[in-house]
């Protein structure tokens, strides 16, 4: 059967058995719960699933376009793995259940499909009896096996519907592989996935309540089971790949071999040219562009790895247009929105590939100059400055440069990168400044003209004004027009000016027709509030009437946040002392970072207890009351000022409960049970006495708590304990592990001690010194230097000792020196240069021990033959 054919049987089925078959929804989801992409047929069933929507039917099916790129580092490499797929789904709500699934995904396979019963296995959860026992109709019970949770309970991986599943697999026969018994993979495949959504599921997945009504989801992989009535390896060799395949063979100028051999590459670039190419037709036909944020960003990094992928086929012309071309081909007549959309998504696609193509290769060129000057260090990790420049100025996604990374052997210093990252953002946001100040004389002009900007910010998130002036590149301008970049600045806005560690609002600002986004609000002159935005259509012109919005979710964040702060710095000065008064901030959406003077590290057990306050705090409820008042007053009461901060005689104070009074003009929550949760992630010091926190807020912290769960249960498993057993597990390994590498070195010692008698006893004498020179096989390199030292002392009097060795892509060399030849002038690192040289690299050291390292373990001889050489000539021999 084709693609078309499969597509076609199923919907007809559950039509035929009262389905409402509804058209596939974007990859782009609605319901705010779900995930950043379109993972599942169930997804656009969400608010029906949860009985957050009135049923509108109780039956449906679908066949729904779906990216995950959650395993993106294995498309290529197997037949079963796509970032872009396929999901034909059936789908009840509230109605029928286990058995009528079941049921119809037996008779469907059969009668369907024709696949043969005799071949079919079927997993269930391992709690589920009543699966379990309707299944004992159709198959027998060796073939029907019980399975954990993480096989067999379906969840989106964030807070949503779930429950039991149901798989059912099909044994393709031995052509693909030996098995004994059940065995998930590319033989025995996975086809469908009948899933029983019964609760409703928080961040780890757990049960949390049971949902309003039962329902049935399941999904059937269209391209797996193309694969499977097709009688192919996989996705890759079906009739919906090929052409695209084809496409890109034509393109490489190389011949697709079928193969799932890793020695194959050019096979794994073809199939990631494909594949990759659909994701980014449908990604964009849906409304994304690649970019460096969220949904943008998952599409840079596809078309990227593409890019790089066509060019290790030795492709130095542009892909995406062809393969565009052929995925479009291949699919319209089932998506005819890519037909319609083909220009722009070509044209979008294109452009991402040409912006890249120009810096690739100097990247890749930089970047293996990087990793060969690692290996001659004797290391096999590429630096984060490398990663991060890769990523700055050539555009690399940080996962692109980790995956060529990998393919060499090596890693990549994440810490270090992550850290350049947050250096570069914060960069960035003094240049915002400093881009407002060098507009300080146009800006000046707007203010003596039109007055002070009113900030509504704190009773609404909306507003209607008046566009007062536009400044681009320092200048007064008239108007401005799409694709511009300026400064906007309104009689009155609700957006929030970066002030007092909160950073600066976002939003949009419509004038007329233009739309115009706001990427940043700035104060300037201490009374105008100045928009930095970018038209993104049409023109705005000075005069215009304008609605401003602000971006209501970070917004809301940010003000989790910021009410977090408040309580954090009155729970710190009453755990710490009361000199730990804040002395800068940071406080954006979903996190903090808040510094204070103190002259010692916070221990761990006092960071989780000012944590549990700050969190019990926060559960109480407590009322947060803005109000204004003189100065005068403020200090009466005690509310705290900071240092840093310009007060006028009315200020803007802000208490919360009995225990945080403070001047502040940001925004906050109304109670502080609205915050959620605050994680503190640690402290660290930033300078001579001065101390710094971070933390996550609101929906950041609870998915911090997710990850560290998941992370703890993984540890669990690992050492097969439990989550709570896991530390004490983990533990008893170290002690272990410490008391077998201690006996591991004094065995080490022993055999070190005994291999340097041995090699002592092969000395060559010239006058009253002694040679050794020896390659010494099955010695690591690291290893060489301390044999090298106890040969020296073995030989007793004045010697020159070097030893080499080659393993695995890797060469050393170890040159020793006596003390007493120190003073005729025989040098280390001289006796060593030319040996070094011969292995592939160079040496370096004292004078009287010198090491180097190389990548030729075939020199390993001729090392040793040029420093028994230069020892000689050094002797005088």
């Amino acid at each position: 059967m084709k693609v078309s054919d499969i597509r076609r049987t199923f919907l007809e089925f559950f039509r035929a058995r009262d389905h409402r078959v509804v058209p596939s929804s974007s990859l782009v989801p609605e319901d705010p719960s779900a995930p950043l992409l379109t993972t599942a047929g169930m997804v656009q069933f969400i608010p029906y699933l949860s009985g957050k929507k009135p049923i509108e039917f109780p039956r449906a099916a679908s066949c729904q376009k779906s990216a995950r790129t959650t395993d993106i580092d294995l498309v290529g490499l197997d037949a079963r793995h796509q970032t872009f797929f396929e999901m034909l789904g059936n789908f009840s709500f509230g109605d029928y259940f286990k058995a009528d699934a079941i049921r119809w995904a037996w008779e469907l396979s059969l009668e369907g499909f024709g696949l043969d019963p005799e071949r079919i296995w079927a997993t269930v959860y391992e709690q589920d009896d009543e699966a379990a026992e309707i299944w004992r109709a159709y198959l027998p019970g060796e073939r029907i096996v019980r399975r954990g949770k993480d096989d067999n309970f379906w969840w989106m991986g964030v807070a949503g519907p779930g429950g039991p599943c149901s798989e059912l697999f099909y044994d393709r026969g031995p052509e693909f592989g030996e098995v004994e018994g059940f065995q998930d993979g590319d033989r025995i495949m996975e086809y469908w996935n009948l899933v029983f959504t019964e609760s409703q599921v928080d961040g780890s997945g757990e049960p949390v309540q049971p949902l309003p009504q039962r329902n049935v989801d399941t999904g059937l992989g269209l391209e797996r089971l193309a694969a499977i009535l097709q009688e192919v390896p996989g996705a890759y060799e079906t009739d919906v790949f090929r052409p695209i395949i084809e496409r890109a063979e034509q393109l490489a100028g190389v011949k697709y071999q079928a193969t799932y051999e890793p020695l194959v590459k050019a096979d794994v670039s073809l199939r990631i040219l494909a594949e990759h190419a659909r994701f980014a037709t449908f990604l964009i036909g849906d409304g994304v562009f690649p970019s460096n944020e969220g949904r943008g960003y998952v599409l840079r990094r596809v078309i990227r790895r593409a890019v790089r992928h066509a060019r290790i086929l030795g492709i130095r012309e542009p892909v995406m247009t062809h393969l565009i071309d052929a995925v479009v081909s291949s699919m319209g007549d089932a998506y005819p929105e890519i037909v319609s959309g083909k220009e722009m998504i070509a044209g979008a696609a294109a452009a991402e590939e040409d912006q890249f193509r120009n810096t690739l290769s100097k990247g890749i060129t930089l970047l293996d100059d990087e990793m060969e000057g690692a290996r001659k260090g004797g290391t096999s990790r590429v630096s984060g400055r490398t990663a991060f420049k890769l990523h700055d100025t050539y555009g690399f996604p940080l996962e692109l440069t980790l995956e060529i990374a990998r393919e060499a052997g090596m890693d990549v210093d994440e810490e270090e990168f992550s850290s350049l990252m947050r250096e570069q953002q914060e960069r960035a946001r003094a240049a915002t400044k400093r881009e407002i100040a060098s507009s300080e004389q146009a800006l000046r002009e707007i203010l003596t003209e039109r007055g002070p900007t009113k900030f509504l910010g704190y009773e609404r998130l909306e507003s209607d004004g008046l566009l007062v002036g536009l400044v681009r590149d320092g200048e007064r301008v008239p108007a401005a027009v799409e694709g511009d970049e300026i400064e906007v600045v309104l009689d009155a806005t609700p957006f929030y000016a970066e002030g007092g560690g909160q950073v600066g609002d976002t939003g949009l600002i419509t004038a007329g027709g233009a739309k115009l986004e706001v990427i940043d609000t700035q104060e300037a002159l201490g009374e105008l509030i100045v928009h930095r935005a970018r038209v993104r259509h049409g023109e705005a012109v000075t005069g215009s009437d304008v609605h401003a919005a602000v971006d209501a979710l970070r917004r809301g964040a940010i003000a989790r946040s910021h009410t977090a702060t408040h309580v954090l710095h009155a729970t710190l000065r009453g755990a710490v002392g009361p000199h730990a008064r804040q002395a800068g901030s940071l406080v954006n959406a979903g996190r903090l970072r808040f510094d204070f003077p103190h002259t010692e590290p916070v221990s761990r057990d006092l960071l989780a207890e000012i944590e549990d306050t700050v969190n019990r705090r926060l559960l109480s409820d407590d009322l947060v009351r803005p109000y204004e008042t003189t100065r005068e007053e403020a200090n009466t009461i005690g509310a705290m000022m900071l240092f840093e901060e310009k007060y006028g005689d009315v200020v803007r104070v802000v208490e919360i409960g009995d225990y945080s009074i403070e001047l502040c003009g940001g925004t906050h929550v109304t109670h502080t049970s609205q915050v959620g949760l605050v994680k503190i992630l640690g402290e660290a010091s930033i300078g001579s006495n001065m101390r710094r926190v971070e933390a996550l807020t609101g929906a950041e912290a609870i998915e911090g708590y997710r990850r560290d769960r998941m992370l703890l249960e993984q540890i669990a498993t690992l050492v097969r304990g439990t989550p709570d057993e896991a530390a004490d597990k983990v533990r008893r390994i170290l002690d272990d592990l410490k008391a077998a590498r201690s006996e591991m070195e004094r065995s080490r010692k022993g055999d070190v001690k005994d291999q340097a008698g041995t090699l002592a006893a092969t000395a060559e004498h010239v006058g009253d010194a002694a040679i050794v020179a020896a390659e010494v096989p099955g010695v690591g390199v690291g290893d060489l230097r301390s044999l090298a030292v106890a040969v020296r002392e073995a030989v007793r009097g004045p010697a020159i000792v070097a030893l080499a060795s080659g393993a695995d892509g890797k060469a050393g060399i170890a040159v020793a020196v006596s003390k007493e030849l120190l003073g005729r002038g025989v040098k280390a690192p001289a006796l060593a240069k030319g040996a070094a040289e011969a292995i592939g690299g160079r040496a370096g050291g004292k004078d009287d021990l010198a090491t180097g390292g190389g990548n030729r373990p075939e020199g390993v001889t001729e090392a040793v033959r040029i420093a028994a050489d230069e020892a000689r000539r050094a002797l005088g021999s």
